[in-house]
């Protein structure tokens, strides 16, 4: 379920769920603020797919092996620009 494909929707796939996760971490923030934030867009328009906490931790782990995502000293997630 990493990449999308034939019978897996973007949104479904966790580099579909890593653009929401960059797009949402316009300031640093906490995985629970992260999940809290997800949580009001899930099953809608803006994010039309479920996805698990279990997922969320998933793709931040994708997100900062690939250098997309940092931790800052107080254990906030920050995007790489």
């Amino acid at each position: 379920m990493l990449l999308p494909g034939k019978h897996i929707k973007l949104s479904e796939s966790i580099i579909g769920f890593g653009g929401f996760v960059l797009k949402d971490l316009d300031k640093p923030k906490t995985v629970d603020a992260l999940w809290s934030d997800f949580e009001k867009v899930r099953d809608t328009d803006v994010f039309p797919s479920y996805q698990s906490f279990d997922n969320l931790v998933i793709t931040i782990s994708f997100l900062y092996a690939i250098g997309a995502i940092s931790m800052h000293k107080d254990g906030k997630l920050l995007r790489c620009d």
